[in-house]
């Protein structure tokens, strides 16, 4: 009997984990402190087949801008990517990690070695992802 149950939370956990993929696309916005000032950010994320691709809009004091983000992963809840970054023709990357809750993304930005900040999107419910 306990065998059963088992076999059924496995097959519940193995249909609930890959739908965590699916509450990444769409619009996040973000609003953080860092060493240039507050920096404003829109992330968009889309699924296409099994790709996920984003891009990045903001709002800082060193330019107002869009860029296409890089290496967009979801794993479970954990998400990761990286935004290309260029500063008087020096490529810096900027790299996030973090994890997905519901309409909550908690991340910590990473800007090359110059150091980091923590930072947390909500999801945009009145706007479609592109």
């Amino acid at each position: 009997m306990k065998t059963r149950y088992f076999g059924i939370l496995a097959l519940l956990l193995s249909v609930a984990i890959p739908a965590a993929a699916a509450e990444l696309p769409g619009r996040w916005t973000a609003e953080f402190d860092s060493p240039i000032g507050v920096q404003k950010y829109v992330y968009e994320f889309k699924k296409t087949g099994d790709a996920l691709t984003g891009e990045a809009t903001f709002e800082r004091s060193i330019g107002n801008g869009a860029v296409p983000l890089q290496n967009v992963k979801v794993d479970g809840d954990k998400v990761s990517f990286d935004e290309p970054l260029s500063i008087e023709g020096n490529n810096i990357t900027i790299s996030y990690t973090g994890t997905l809750s519901g309409d909550e993304l908690k991340l910590t930005r990473v800007v090359g070695d110059f150091g980091s900040e923590q930072l947390t999107a909500k999801r945009d419910t009145g706007a479609p992802a592109k």
